[in-house]
């Protein structure tokens, strides 16, 4: 009765270009949806980014080209201090939720999960549409936050309180920081939508024959990201309630009492705690970063094997220490508030989870390095992203050691040394990861190959101008320049730093540029690309490789494949090929 039912729930029939292309309940064209909005909101994040590096290279420049643009934010062709701040507040926003949150688990989530574990589509394909659209509007609010009477908001993408749940503390914490808000609360209603059908997708809807530990390693980490949402998710989104209703409702979960804004005694709010808000943020703030950086771990791992000609190295250990960076992630939020006035053996316990989970990320490594070593690389573009992703993740995990040790952490938080640590290890990893990924599977979304020559192009810009960037920026935290900070000149002991901002400006400039090689290439591809001559451009070995490129409704034919084996049998002694797809039964002379 249930295949029964499952067959007639996904059952392919003929839809409309609107209904099949904008409206679809299709994974793949939802996969697809949620990777160009991404794109979108990338565009925007990075440019503001960009206005940020204008300011810190050359705080005190006049840009009156720039009034024509932005007159309220460069009245006179200086720019506001408080444009400046909502720029932070907007840029870090913009990335961690509606890029990278939303391309690694949405984009390449709804991609994939069907297509490699066998399966039609996803347990429940309106939930999944639904999920896309919730999101959507979500990234419409927060954009709209920008534009809003008194400008955006200023709170930092953390938006501590008391300072984002009084709204008159000042211009941009009124109507920007409601959206803000708003908008946060939609953005993790949209991924609890899409964290119980990938739970549901990979536990219920495996094809015949594929077991547990025959999964890639990228529905693993999707797996176990979908679980982290799902436990995640509802922290913020309650943390978010509480805040509007302090906001709008007099409530005083996180206003304590005897607070002055603008000289006046604030009578109205008492018995709040602002630790509350960063207990709660925090609780969800690091998981967050798994979240992000899981699927990242899983895609870099299987292109890697795809690409080395070999199978993972200690397929079991890279599972384990997935689950085991998952499980730690819950009990180490506290290293971000070292400096909050936390119990010093309280610090004590935060600093040895947080040195304890680098055991497992450590296991990781030396898995992917034990991939590598001997191997026959293939120097792809996908290949050289997902090879550049271990060198960020290796890079900005040594430096999370310091910041992990409180002792350390005091004298470095709030510097651009935590700016470097989080941008390598949380955005421009998991960033390499997912243009591995995209190079990668670009076949299977529309048809055709990439340009590789751009694609290399791309990598070799980009893996420069990554550390070109945020290298230098350890050394900046080192000499004490603070984060969020408007104007380093107006330190004296900064001024002698001031020629590293410029550097690094220069090269952001440089590294935001060469983003618009991959865009080009991207959306030039889609209809101009070489098209794919087969299944099986890359000779790999997972379901998804056994469909036409692209692959239409309903992934399979008329049955769904059986699977008989890992996917990694690459390099199989005796096999007349170095590859072994998952639904090939038995490989005459091969030994196993």
């Amino acid at each position: 009765m249930h295949e029964v039912t499952h067959e007639t729930e996904h059952a392919h029939h003929e839809l409309g270009w609107l209904r099949k292309y904008i409206f679809s309940t299709d994974h793949k064209i939802i996969g697809i949806q949620y990777m160009i909005t991404a794109m979108a909101m990338a565009v925007v994040g990075g440019s503001l980014s960009m206005l940020m590096r204008l300011q810190l290279g050359w705080p005190h420049h006049m840009w009156p080209q720039l009034t024509k643009i932005f007159p309220l934010a460069f009245a006179g062709g200086a720019m506001a201090p408080e444009f400046y701040i909502s720029m932070v507040t907007m840029h870090g926003t913009l990335m961690v939720f509606f890029l990278f949150t939303a391309v690694l688990t949405g984009g390449f989530g709804n991609f994939l999960i069907p297509l490699q574990i066998g399966a039609r589509d996803m347990a429940f394909p309106f939930l999944n549409a639904l999920s896309y659209w919730v999101f959507l509007v979500s990234c419409v609010v927060i954009l709209g936050a920008l534009f809003v009477a008194g400008g955006g908001p200023l709170g930092g993408w953390t938006s501590y309180a008391p300072l984002s749940a009084v709204p008159a503390y000042g211009p941009g914490q009124d109507l920007g920081v409601t959206m803000w808000i708003t908008a946060i609360a939609l953005f993790t209603a949209s991924g609890l939508m899409g964290g119980l059908n990938y739970v549901t997708t990979i536990l219920t809807m495996r094809t015949k024959g594929l077991s547990m530990m025959r999964l890639p390693l990228t529905q693993w980490s999707l797996l176990i990201t979908a679980v982290l949402g799902l436990l995640a998710f509802p922290v913020l989104l309650a943390a978010a309630i509480l805040l509007v209703f302090d906001r709008t409702g007099g409530t005083s979960f996180f206003i304590p009492a005897g607070l002055i804004v603008n000289s006046k005694l604030l009578t109205s709010h008492s018995g709040g705690h602002p630790l509350l808000w960063q207990h709660l943020f925090w609780f969800f703030g690091h998981p967050e970063v798994y979240i992000v950086i899981l699927p990242a771990m899983g895609m870099a791992s299987d292109i890697l094997s795809t690409f080395c000609r070999k199978p993972i190295f200690s397929y079991r250990m890279m599972v384990y220490s997935m689950s085991s960076i998952a499980g730690l992630s819950f009990i180490v939020w506290g290293h971000h508030m070292f400096v909050s006035g936390m119990s010093p053996f309280l610090g004590s316990v935060f600093t040895v989870t947080t040195l304890l989970i680098a055991v497992p990320s450590a296991v990781k490594t030396f898995n992917w390095l034990g991939t590598v070593w001997g191997a026959r690389i293939q120097f792809t573009s996908a290949g050289l992203f997902a090879i550049g992703f271990v060198s960020l993740f290796v890079s900005g995990g040594l430096s999370g050691i310091f910041l992990g040790t409180s002792a350390a952490d005091i004298q470095l938080q709030d510097t651009y040394f935590v700016v470097a640590h989080f941008h390598l290890v949380m955005a421009i990893a998991p960033l390499f990861a997912a243009f591995g990924g995209l190079y990668f599977w670009f076949p299977k979304m529309f048809g055709r190959l990439m340009n590789e020559t751009l694609g290399k192009i791309h990598f070799w810009l980009s893996f420069i101008g990554v550390y070109c960037v945020f290298f230098p920026m350890h050394i900046l935290g080192i000499g004490g320049q603070m984060r969020r900070i408007y104007d380093p000149l107006q330190y004296d002991f900064l001024k002698g730093q001031q020629g590293l901002n410029v550097f690094i400006s220069v090269s952001a400039f440089c590294l935001f540029a060469a983003q618009f090689i991959f865009l080009a290439n991207f959306f030039v591809s889609i209809f101009a690309g070489k098209k794919v001559i087969g299944n099986n451009p890359w000779r790999a070995n997972g379901l998804e490789w056994t469909v036409p490129c692209p692959t239409g409704h309903g992934n399979f034919g008329e049955e769904l494949p059986t699977v008989y084996r890992w996917p990694f049998d690459y390099s199989v002694p005796g096999a007349p090929e170095d590859f072994i797809p998952q639904d090939v039964e038995t490989v005459v002379g091969a030994k196993h």
